[in-house]
């Protein structure tokens, strides 16, 4: 048995607990160190696992060795191997940008934050419903303490406002395993998919319901219209390491929905009669508004929780469609999505320190001290995010228009994801432009960007880049892994 695959789980909860022992809990620089090398660690593990995914086909990782359904089972593939990746360049640049300050307002946020990552990559290698639902209740909690990080009005009633609920979801999710288990007598993935074909009406009918609520977990998890308005005020009260990690936490959502829909219940006849199509018009029109939310946006950080909003759209109506095609397009640009949005968070404070009491609200203010760093930062970001050539934004756009079929299905999503595109242009070349041009006043108290702020903005930058170089062999990586997924969707759990 493999036993690389828990590490991306148990790692982070091991650096969690050493951070609240001596001698590290009595010294903020050890902490630090410990975090972000913890972090670093992630990323060789996290790059191994993605490399092992590749070589070989998808590997099951049973706890205690218990066998199915009673046992736990995590699953390693090349999906679940990417967004582990993923988490971990987040949770590199996130620690080390708090280390620059951001830590001191109390002496558990290195703490929080590895249990936030344990709890990520946890709901990323799950092969249980059920433990999915554990994993999810470690991010609520890590990810309230960590949101209301620093104390503060606005945090408290963001923080609030997040918790009710995900609480509220969490209580959903409970009531639809109930069903799910009732209907079936398995939580565990691969066992329920190759038993759906299988079910009386009756117990499809439970099924429905039990998807039903589904649809309204993950909905909230990803911020899906209308279950997006808690987004703008969480993400945007937030300290900036903690919204740049929490740019993974739609995905989260997002994946569940993709790893339950197309692995879980591909063989039932309801989730393409009436699941993909309300997945299709509720993202179209979480496009529309996290759009209008940009347009209406009075600062860079809302502006950015908005954004968020409409990669989430993007990535939802395309996710509908249910096809090899469609998947590689998706998972391309939730990398994109993710990596862009996280550094506008980062950039946003860093902006706001230069600019005096105006921050990063589009107004003017005093002149930026290091507007080359700051400047050529913002326009990578921002023509990423709009989808600008020769930038990875680009290719991803490209590879979600190539992959909706032709027909009025292509007319829609052209349509919503090219406007919203030029709209987002107008809006952040206006954000720019105010920022950068309309200034008064001098720099003489401008914080400079230090160090590992520089360190933790340029490894996010510089990753749209990186992606648009390597898009070759990248996006065919991602459609050995659309295969790859669909390819287990047929299999037992008996299988591996």
């Amino acid at each position: 048995m493999n036993h690389l695959i828990i590490l991306p789980i148990l790692w982070p909860l091991l650096v969690a607990l050493l951070t609240m022992l001596p001698p590290f809990d009595q010294n903020l620089l050890l902490r630090r160190f410990l975090s972000v090398s913890g972090s670093a660690v992630l990323v060789v593990l996290s790059a191994l696992l993605v490399i092992q995914s590749t070589e070989g086909p998808a590997q099951l990782y049973q706890l205690g060795n218990w066998a199915a359904p009673f046992g736990i089972s995590l699953l390693l593939d090349q999906v679940s191997s990417l967004m582990l990746c993923l988490t971990s360049v987040l949770a590199l640049a996130a620690s080390l940008y708090a280390s620059s300050g951001e830590d001191e307002n109390g002496p558990f946020f290195h703490a929080l934050l590895h249990f936030q990552l344990m709890g990520i990559n946890g709901a990323f290698l799950t092969a249980d419903l059920f433990n999915l639902f554990v994993f999810f209740e470690v991010l609520l909690i890590a990810s309230y303490s960590l949101l209301i990080h620093g104390g503060g009005k606005t945090k408290t009633k963001a923080a609030v406002h997040y918790v009710i609920l995900n609480l509220v979801g969490s209580a959903l999710f409970l009531f639809a395993l109930a069903l799910i288990y009732g209907a079936s007598g398995t939580l565990n993935m691969l066992d329920l998919g190759t038993k759906v074909a299988g079910l009386s009406d009756t117990q499809l009918q439970l099924l429905q319901a039990a998807v039903a609520l589904l649809l309204v977990v993950f909905g909230l998890k990803a911020a899906v219209m209308p279950l997006h308005f808690w987004l703008g005020n969480a993400y945007s009260s937030a300290s900036p390491a903690v919204a740049a990690l929490f740019a993974i936490m739609t995905k989260v959502g997002i994946y569940s929905l993709l790893r339950v829909f197309a692995m879980v219940l591909q063989d039932a006849g309801f989730v393409a009669s009436w699941v993909f199509p309300v997945l299709w018009w509720t993202g179209l029109l979480t496009i529309v508004m996290g759009v209008l939310g940009v347009l209406a946006s009075e600062d860079l950080r809302k502006m950015a929780s908005y954004l968020v909003i409409v990669s989430v759209g993007s990535l939802v109506a395309i996710l509908s469609l249910g096809t090899p095609e469609s998947v590689q397009a998706l998972l391309y640009y939730l990398l994109h999505s993710t990596l862009a949005t996280a550094a506008l968070f980062l950039l946003a404070d860093l902006i706001a320190n230069q600019r005096g009491k105006a921050g990063d609200r589009l107004v003017n203010g005093r002149k930026i001290a290091q507007p080359v760093l700051l400047g050529t930062a913002f326009i990578v970001v921002a023509l990423s995010i709009v989808g600008m050539p020769p930038f990875s934004g680009f290719i991803g756009k490209l590879l979600l228009l190539q992959a909706v079929p032709q027909g009025s299905a292509m007319l829609w999503y052209w349509s919503f994801l090219l406007g919203s595109s030029v709209l987002l242009l107008i809006a952040l070349s206006r954000a720019g432009s105010i920022l950068f041009w309309q200034v008064s006043g001098s720099d003489v108290e401008a914080r400079l960007v230090g160090r590992r702020r520089t360190g933790a903005l340029l490894l996010l930058v510089l990753a749209s880049p990186l992606l648009s170089l390597f898009a070759g062999p990248l996006t065919a990586w991602c459609q050995a892994a659309a295969m790859q997924l669909q390819h287990i969707a047929n299999l037992n759990p008996g299988a591996f």
